[in-house]
């Protein structure tokens, strides 16, 4: 008996009846999904005055990690810039740095951020802490050259949607106890946060088609997992695990009331207010899984996005911009 569950937004549900659907996801279907094209990396500027280049930052065995720097145009820049380090979603299985880039292009647009996004390893054939690892050193690299960048060190928010959640929860939880890099914020958009996929919002969205099921979650945290099994699970992996999340950056939560992710995304947000952390929290009536990525100009979705983009507003604001350092000649 499927269990009862908040309905979906009237406009959300229209649109979400036009997609095709699947209730569970394995290494066949996967290897179908990983052969459609990605994003179009020339469609990305969408007439914006950006730069962009690639470079590769080496994961902690040598491997390299490659990473896209989108930053305002010469021409529009004006001192050192914000950083938003953002990390792409695909249940920790598919998807890449290009994968819901526009969520980090409105920042590029409105604050005139630097957007650095990482392409770490994925699962099954990246397993355990690979890809939070991944990932760290990517930021590691940021910071490290944050003048070549024209970023502000000061003012580094690591950010993630879905799968990229639970990667920035682990990469800013792996900061605080290495000591390095400094993070001012982190934004987990509908983060993945618990390989036990066990809370009643788990379970109500179980047995039927969806964009993000329980068991295409069960899917996704075998497969990055692997031979790691119940207190072997370190935090990093799962963040919700983890056992003290004291000393984390101020943080913003957002889920969807109808989605597998909403009740751990709640937990998560009341654990670290019961630690001590400056966090904010919003689940968005009717939303199901990524809704606003799919349907960005929908009410709610834009509804969220400004949210967003009000909370970022507000810590960019509390950090005093660092003034533009003199760069000596090579």
């Amino acid at each position: 008996m499927t269990p009862t569950r908040p309905d979906l937004d009237p406009e959300l549900r229209t649109l979400l009846a036009e997609l095709p659907l699947s209730s569970e996801l394995n290494p066949e279907l996967l290897a179908q999904i990983r052969q459609l094209p990605s994003t179009p990396v020339d469609t990305l500027p969408d007439g914006r005055p950006i730069d962009r280049f690639e470079v590769t930052a080496a994961a902690s065995d040598g491997t390299r990690i490659p990473l896209s720097v989108l930053s305002p145009a010469q021409t529009a820049r004006s001192g050192v810039a914000p950083c938003v380090y953002w990390i792409h979603g695909g249940g920790m299985v598919m998807g890449d740095r290009y994968s819901q880039i526009d969520i980090p292009l409105e920042w590029l647009d409105r604050f005139g951020a630097v957007v650095v996004s990482v392409d770490h390893r994925r699962a099954p054939e990246a397993t355990g802490t690979t890809p939070v690892d991944d990932c760290y050193h990517g930021l590691l690299w940021t910071v490290e050259h944050a003048t070549a960048l024209g970023i502000d060190p000061a003012r580094v928010i690591v950010a993630g949607i879905s799968a990229g959640g639970g990667l920035a929860a682990g990469v800013t939880l792996m900061a605080r106890d290495r000591g390095t890099p400094a993070i001012v914020a982190q934004m987990l958009i509908c983060p993945m946060l618990d390989h036990r996929n066990d809370t009643t919002s788990s379970r109500q969205y179980s047995g039927e088609p969806g964009v993000w099921t329980r068991e295409m979650n069960a899917f996704g945290w075998r497969s990055v997992l692997g031979d790691l099994t119940g207190g072997d699970v370190p935090g990093y992996v799962s963040p919700a695990v983890a056992a003290d999340l004291s000393g984390l950056p101020t943080t913003y939560i957002d889920a969807g009331t109808a989605e597998v992710f909403r009740d751990e995304d709640v937990d998560y947000a009341t654990r670290l207010w019961a630690a001590g952390v400056q966090a904010e929290l919003h689940v968005w009536a009717g939303g199901f899984h990524g809704f606003d990525a799919l349907y960005p100009h929908t009410r709610v979705s834009a509804a969220a996005r400004r949210t967003r983009n009000n909370w970022l507003t507000r810590v960019l604001s509390a950090v005093p911009a660092a003034r533009t350092p003199e760069r000596t000649a090579s």
